[in-house]
């Protein structure tokens, strides 16, 4: 085993440019894939996650050694957003989740953190994860095997040509992820592009017309509120996009205790959760207002940190320092641009099954028991109204849909329904 780093310490100069640069390449494939689906630029994004973590890292006094990057749990919600009131809108939205961080973040200061937990137990998060994943399988198919061939952005022609650079990139994702060993088994994502890009040159379905255009050095497309878009709020994109914090705080608060099993360190208490949220809320914040999508601390830099025992802040900060550096390689950007929708499309059938497993496994690991009725009920309600798409409309302009609806009254009856009486053995 190799030799622990701890928090503050700082590796020797060329360890520590090669520790860093592990660190951002496990972040970078899910990152900008994130941006692509939703139609941001990647560019932004790398460079809001490496703002976003010194941010948190500063907030957190250089004691957490996370990494921010680009939010899953927030697909859907972009999407819905931004169709109905522009990419704009979804900005908006992440500033008032970044709101509902604070929020949580200050009562929790005042009261303490043992609440949370009873407002939200497993059997409410780990459906609704069920739910992020499930919601956006017809996102992922469709990237994967349809082609839009009148260009009126519908995919609405099935080509196995394209499908097939899918199910190459899907298939080299499942072989790393189950079969290579060490840093490699901890990049499924981005190896998996990269392959599936490779063979999607070899079938001639790239255009790099982008990169021939492209600088070298280009400064990232800003989305700044009042200049690029109206700054505009309203209840139904509050609706929209404020209720999955509901969820992302939930995966914040399970990240802070496993990255403190792994570092030996109680983070709920010290720097203590407040301060946590507060760093992930501003994080959130400081990307909307440019242009970025919603920020989180990112499981496969814990993984990279639990592999090789190097928990040093400095490793993590330069790490940043070089998601930011390389937000400005125009060129690296332009070929990002180029990547085909079912390369996209086949990444992210294994990633979107791998959150809604991950509510699953929730559920599993707090055995939370099914033959309660209760329980039963709960999860069965917060599955079908969020995949279903079930909406409760109180004007043309003011509606609860999808995620956000099952994530409210997934809420609402855990705080409601009676708890079962405790079973006597016969």
């Amino acid at each position: 085993m190799s030799k622990k780093i701890g928090i503050h310490e700082r590796p020797v100069l060329h360890k520590w440019i090669v520790l860093s640069l592990q660190h951002m390449f496990a972040m970078f494939g899910a990152t900008i894939l994130v941006p692509k689906l939703v139609g941001l630029s990647p560019a932004i994004a790398l460079l809001t996650s490496g703002i976003a973590t010194i941010i948190f890292i500063l907030v957190t006094r250089f004691q957490v050694p996370a990494y921010l990057g680009s939010s899953f749990a927030f697909i859907a919600p972009i999407l819905l957003a931004t169709s109905t009131g522009g990419i704009g809108s979804a900005m908006i939205g992440a500033m008032f989740v970044s709101l509902v961080y604070a929020l949580t973040a200050l009562v929790i200061w005042k009261t303490g953190h043992q609440w949370i937990m009873k407002v939200l137990p497993p059997i409410v998060v780990g459906p609704v994860i069920m739910v992020i994943g499930l919601a956006l399988a017809p996102v992922a198919v469709d990237m994967a095997m349809n082609i839009d061939t009148n260009g009126d952005g519908l995919r609405d022609t099935y080509s196995m040509l394209h499908f097939s650079a899918a199910l190459v990139t899907l298939a080299t994702a499942i072989i790393v992820q189950l079969f290579f060993r060490g840093l490699l088994a901890l990049m499924p994502v981005i190896i998996g592009i990269i392959v599936g890009y490779i063979y999607s040159v070899i079938i001639g379905i790239v255009d790099f017309t982008v990169v021939k255009s492209a600088k070298f050095f280009q400064v990232p497309e800003f989305l700044l509120p009042g200049i690029d878009y109206e700054f505009t709020i309203t209840s139904q994109l509050l609706w929209i996009m404020v209720p999955i914090s509901i969820v992302t705080i939930s995966e914040h608060i399970g990240h802070q205790l496993v990255l403190g099993k792994i570092v030996n360190r109680n983070y709920i208490e010290n720097p203590g959760l407040h301060r946590s949220l507060i760093g992930d809320g501003l994080g959130t914040f400081v990307s909307a207002l440019i242009g970025g999508p919603p920020k989180t601390t990112y499981g496969e830099n814990i993984g990279v940190l639990a592999l090789t025992r190097v928990f040093s802040v400095a490793v993590i900060l330069l790490a940043a320092v070089f998601a930011i550096i390389f937000s400005f390689l125009g060129q690296l950007m332009a070929v990002i641009d180029t990547i085909p929708a079912p390369v996209l499309g086949g990444i992210s059938i294994l990633l979107f099954g791998i959150i809604a497993s991950s509510g699953l496994r929730m559920l599993v690991e707090s055995q939370v028991d099914f033959g309660d009725s209760r329980n039963l009920i709960i999860s069965s309600v917060i599955l079908i109204i969020g995949i279903g798409g079930a909406m409760v409309k109180f004007s043309e302009v003011f509606h609860i849909e999808g995620m956000a609806l099952a994530s409210i009254v997934g809420v609402l009856l855990n705080l409601l329904l009676p708890k079962s009486p405790p079973k006597t053995e016969s």
